[in-house]
């Protein structure tokens, strides 16, 4: 489009990243403006499952995490064999939710990213609802095969959109390696970038 960018339109599946069933197929347009910012992006998609059963497995997750006797911590998820230990699971799928927002800001036309890893997480203990966890994670930028680590706090309640806050090391500072591989979905997250939380 002159003066704008390029504009994209998709036709994709989706699939529940746990079960690696039909999650449904979306119609997508993405606008890479040529100034540097986020793309634009407009999508709808036809879910295979019904909203009900996405809002309980949200409360399942949800009640899992609160009902901790102790802050929820953990190192090196997935492990350098891509396994991830049952009781880390729900704290692997909300930073795949999380860094996709960080993966949909910095993404460009030339540039991807999908989550490597996540180095550390720690909860923090909440007076309110809401659960809260801050994360080191590793981003692999594809097509350069760089890794970069992010610093990102996330706070959900069901029903809530996920809120993101994130720090990314400058590129002179990126990691060298990491181990693990996934993706993520910025759908339902919303994006606060800051480096003083």
């Amino acid at each position: 489009i002159p003066e704008s960018g390029h504009k994209y339109y998709l036709q994709f599946s989706t699939e529940d990243y746990r079960t690696g069933e039909d999650a449904g197929n979306c119609l997508a347009t993405v606008l890479y403006p040529k100034k540097k910012s986020p793309p634009v992006v407009s999508i709808k998609c036809s879910n295979t499952k019904d909203q009900k059963e996405i809002q309980e497995e949200d409360n399942r997750l949800y009640q899992r995490i609160r009902h901790q006797t102790k802050p929820i911590t953990g190192n090196n998820i997935p492990d350098s064999y891509g396994n991830i230990e049952p009781a880390l699971e729900p704290l692997w799928a909300l930073a795949v939710a999380g860094s996709s927002s960080i993966m949909w800001e910095k993404s460009t036309e030339t540039l991807g990213y999908f989550l490597a890893q996540v180095k550390a997480v720690r909860q923090w203990i909440r007076k309110d609802d809401f659960i809260e966890f801050d994360y080191t994670v590793l981003l692999h930028e594809v097509p350069t095969q760089e890794i970069i680590s992010c610093h990102m706090r996330l706070t959900w309640r069901p029903g809530h959109p996920l809120k993101v806050k994130h720090f990314c090391a400058p590129q002179s500072h990126r990691m060298e390696e990491a181990s693990g591989a996934g993706s993520g979905s910025a759908a339902g997250a919303s994006a606060e970038k800051g480096a003083n939380f």
